[in-house]
Parts: structure tokens; C-alpha cells; sequence
């Protein structure tokens, strides 16, 4: 009998990844969702009676879908794809009623090994004379740019890093859709997310190198919520200037080190990374930006919002690639991507 799945990611990449790891014998009839609201759509239509879901999407996310599974009690059997890898994440799903919880990117192993365990998927006898596929079902998922494709590693490796910070403050970290742009140096202020902010900053920088791929990360923290910070992180409240770098100095080292492992890995990268330098203290976030305005003619930029639940504490991480980085950093990736 042939079985309705449904795939629900934002991601293109991610979508392409999860249909190539589906067992090619399982009888399914495959559907793509690209937003929590379309993935209810398909399952209410009967066309998800195993559901691959994302957590972090725009609009409705992978909570809000299982959290609507659950009050219409669809019948659906959810299975959370995800790079948030949280302790506190998995716990959060399995309340809300799904079976299991794999981490991205999808290991075919792993999921071979949930399917059959759950009685979802039996393996074919194999045939000589079977025909051969003719396409791949990842085929189905769409074109991917490169940029996509970088943003999705972009997810997987933040979600590393939210993880380390979620242990070491025994907080759940909220994480946010990675953007992905390539910009003039004039541009960087008014593209980031915080760019209306009133508040005052401070912030540190660590320069990265691996491979031809060059660049500097940033570390952008609301002087509002350093104290607090500094309190999670087991230092006395101290509003000297000292205690204020050292709080800085050690977020950069968490959440840019963890950060570039995570991605390093999936780009086969090993990125050496500089000790924390200081942008400034607080002052006006265009003012931490200034020292990059004449640093390159162009970047590429990834910017990461983490935000800690419960304690009106968030921090802007950027990743900027320097220009005569980004070729190279386009063909690993195309070439990771065939």
C-alpha cells in the first residue's frame, strides 16, 4: 500500500537532502511543503500520513504545526528533521505528539533504522530484474542555488552552537532563520536586522581563515543585557569595564568557534579562527560596523540573531566573507551539492 509523505522544510537544500535519504523501494507518494501553514494543508487533504517536519521556518513553525496536529488530532505521524539539536528541543516535540526526532543533515543510516523501527518502512526483497529508478526523488525538491545551499549549513552549524550555549547556561535558546546576503560594505548597517536599534553596543570580532575562504565574524551585544549575561555565565554583576569585555570575549568564543565547526565540517573546512578582538564599547551599532567600511569592496554576509528564552537577552552574530572568498566558497559548495 502505498504510504502519503509529506517533506515540510523551508529549505530547498533541506527538502532535496530528506527525499534522497528516503529508502528508494519505500512505496510513497511524496509531497513537498515549504511553510508549517501548507504542510496542515497537505495532511488535512490526506497526503501526510508521515510527515518529515522542520522546526524553524517562517510563519507557523514546526512547533506550531505539531502544536495544531495535536488540538485537531490529525492523522498524522510526525517525525521533527532538525538542526536545532537542544536537548530541551526534543523533549519540547515529543510532547506534542512526535514519534522521533533525527538531526540534519538527514544520515540515511539513522533514518533507514527509525523507519524500520516503527514499522513504517519493510525492505523489499531485492531483484536483479528490477528496473533502476529513472530520476531521483530529490529531483522533485527544486533547484538550489548555492546561496540557499549555504544558508541551510548556516542552520545546521548555528544549531550546534545554540546547543553548546544551551548547555553551558542551562537556558533554551531561541534560534533564528540564518540570512544570506551579499553586500556593499554601505549596505551592512541597513541590512542588518538590528539596524533601527537606539540602544547602545559593544562588540568583538575574530578573523577566520581555511581553505582560500576568508573572513571576520562579529559579535554584536545590547549593553542593556550584559549584566544579565554575565550572571548566566557564573560572573559576579559588575558593571566595570573588564567584566563587560570578559563577557564578550567569552560569547565570541563560544558561539563563533562552535559556529564555524559546524560549518567547517559540512564544507570540509578547517577554519582556524583569531583570539577576540574588541570593535568597542557602548556605543551606536553604526559606529561597531565602521571599521569595515573600508575593509573590502564587497562581502557576503550571514547574520544570526540568538535570542535566550525567558531573559530578554539576544546577541547579533555576522559572518562576513571577504570578496575574494566567495568563489571559492561557491564552488565547494556546488561541488558539495551535485
Amino acid at each position: 500500500m502505498t504510504t502519503p509523505v509529506v517533506i515540510c522544510d523551508d529549505s530547498g537544500m533541506a527538502r532535496k537532502q530528506m527525499a534522497r535519504a528516503l529508502p528508494e523501494d519505500w512505496d510513497i507518494e511524496l509531497t513537498f511543503a515549504v511553510e508549517g501553514e501548507q504542510c496542515l494543508e497537505e495532511v488535512r487533504n490526506g497526503r501526510g500520513e508521515v510527515v518529515f517536519l522542520d522546526l524553524n521556518m517562517p510563519g507557523l513553525d514546526g512547533y506550531g504545526v505539531l502544536q495544531t496536529i495535536y488540538e485537531e488530532e490529525l492523522p498524522a505521524l510526525v517525525v521533527v528533521v532538525s538542526g536545532d539539536v537542544q536537548p530541551e528541543a526534543r523533549e519540547r516535540v515529543k510532547k506534542l505528539g512526535a514519534i522521533d526526532f533525527i538531526r540534519k543533515p538527514t544520515d540515511p543510516e539513522a533514518l533507514l533504522e527509525l523507519l524500520t523501527r516503527y514499522g513504517l518502512y519493510v525492505p523489499a526483497e531485492k531483484s536483479t530484474d528490477s528496473p533502476s529508478p529513472t530520476h531521483s526523488r530529490s529531483e522533485e525538491a527544486g533547484t538550489v542555488t548555492w546561496m540557499e545551499a549555504l544558508g541551510e549549513m548556516s542552520n545546521v552549524a548555528m544549531g550546534q552552537a545554540g546547543d553548546l550555549l544551551a548547555r553551558l547556561l542551562d537556558v533554551f535558546v531561541e534560534l533564528p532563520i540564518p540570512r544570506v546576503n551579499t553586500l556593499e560594505p554601505t549596505e551592512l548597517r541597513m541590512a542588518l536586522s538590528i539596524a533601527d536599534s537606539e540602544d547602545s553596543w559593544s562588540g568583538v570580532c575574530q578573523g577566520f581563515i581555511g581553505s582560500g575562504v576568508a573572513g571576520e565574524a562579529l559579535l554584536l551585544f545590547s549593553d542593556s543585557r550584559v549584566e544579565r549575561m554575565s550572571q548566566l555565565l557564573g560572573h559576579d554583576p559588575d558593571e566595570d569595564t573588564n567584566r563587560h569585555i570578559e563577557v564578550l570575549m567569552d560569547m565570541s568564543s563560544i558561539l563563533v568557534g562552535a559556529f564555524l565547526s559546524g560549518l567547517g565540517r559540512q564544507l570540509d573546512i578547517n577554519f582556524g579562527v583569531s583570539h577576540p578582538s574588541v570593535l568597542g564599547t557602548h556605543v551606536l551599532i553604526g559606529d561597531l560596523l565602521e571599521h569595515n567600511s573600508q575593509s573590502w569592496d564587497r562581502m557576503l554576509a550571514i547574520e544570526l540573531n540568538y535570542a535566550l528564552e525567558n531573559q530578554d537577552i539576544q546577541c547579533d552574530l555576522l559572518l562576513l566573507f571577504a570578496e575574494d572568498a566567495i568563489p571559492a566558497l561557491q564552488q565547494r559548495i556546488e561541488y558539495i551539492m551535485e
